[in-house]
């Protein structure tokens, strides 16, 4: 259907809804497939979509207000009050379907898009219920996300942060999430072995170009891609090939450094896959769980002001924040082990929460 005809018939409706709101539901269904049809192919096309459900929720509104001002005691306070409730409500209706028919839209255009509506955690409603009881400063701390009120008030800091720290843990997490959270643990048990970390898959997301960990120790460099994946999920040979591609060009980049590739994956690799990594040399880590009791609470020194600082994982800097244990920095799993060697946690810090 052409663009212009749908204009026109979509005017045309504006105007028959104006002037016979009766006959509303009848056309209003008749036109719905043009409507939609519209805001598909044609960004123009949304603000005269959200002018037409504008109208149509505003009818019953209408009668509403007549019903209360004409009764034989009539209401005007409450008239004015569904007035003003209808204005808002009509207002969220037309933006909610500007947003949705935008997503359409770009879905269209894009399609790895609608890949990554799985991976985005959707607020519930008493994750909205709970985070809207707390004060404009309280909401700057991403405990608050975690705990009630009444318990973000009344617990001292120790039993607050490690509550908040528990229920992070157990709570659902989006892939997106998970994936991160796995590198943070790969990452933590190569700085153990003295190598310093660079996660590069958090910060560069999905220009990392598979090296999701770099870790130096001396003239060594080691690329890491890990894959949190599902035990039935299986690591087939173009993983292997894509990734010995990015080892093979970073080692380029980088002469005189012994460069090499590690795989590590919570799930198993088909036999081929196992044999190419054998003959491109990459390393494999197969079955390589996450360990979600290992210490996640990064005790750091300020190299300014020698201030002790510890981030939870939700925190804003937790990521930038390298641990260096000659410096008397070190990780450590519960609140009360980090706050009891003198360090206090970061303020007004929102991070890595999808």
């Amino acid at each position: 259907m052409e663009y212009s005809n749908l204009k026109e018939d979509l005017e045309n409706l504006l105007g028959l809804i104006r002037s016979e709101k009766k006959s509303l539901g009848t056309l209003f269904n008749k036109k719905k497939a043009a409507i939609d049809q519209l805001a598909r192919e044609r960004q123009n096309g949304f603000p005269w979509l959200a002018e037409a459900y504008d109208e149509y929720f505003n009818i019953d509104e209408s009668e509403a207000v007549k019903y209360l001002m004409e009764k034989k005691h009539p209401a005007y306070k409450s008239a004015d009050l569904v007035k003003e409730y209808s204005r808002a409500r009509r207002k969220a209706e037309k933006d909610k379907k500007i947003a949705e028919y935008l997503v359409k839209y770009y879905e269209s255009i894009a399609p790895f898009l609608i890949d990554l509506k799985e991976e985005i955690d959707v607020p519930t409603e008493e994750d909205i219920r709970i985070i809207s009881e707390y004060t404009d400063e309280e909401k700057g701390d991403k405990v608050t996300d975690y705990l009630t009120k009444e318990e973000y008030r009344e617990l001292p800091s120790v039993k607050r942060n490690q509550m908040a720290l528990d229920r992070f843990w157990k709570r659902p997490k989006s892939r997106w999430l998970i994936g991160r959270l796995y590198e943070r643990y790969v990452g933590y048990l190569y700085e153990m072995e003295g190598y310093d970390v660079e996660y590069v898959g958090i910060f560069k997301g999905f220009e990392d170009l598979g090296r999701d960990l770099i870790c130096r120790k001396n003239d060594e460099i080691v690329v890491v891609q890990c894959k949190n994946w599902a035990k039935f999920r299986t690591i087939y040979e173009k993983h292997i090939f894509q990734f010995f591609g990015t080892v093979f060009q970073f080692k380029d980049s980088n002469p005189g450094k012994e460069v090499r590739g590690v795989f590590c994956s919570t799930t198993k690799l088909s036999d081929l896959a196992r044999r190419f990594s054998q003959e491109l040399k990459i390393e494999l880590k197969e079955n390589h769980v996450f360990d979600k009791d290992y210490p996640c609470i990064k005790c750091n020194v300020s190299i300014s002001t020698r201030e002790k600082i510890y981030h939870l994982p939700f925190d804003q800097q937790y990521d930038k924040v390298k641990i260096d244990s000659r410096c008397g920095e070190f990780y450590c799993k519960t609140v009360k082990e980090a706050e009891g060697a003198g360090f206090r946690r970061a303020h007004r810090y929102s991070g890595l929460h999808r």
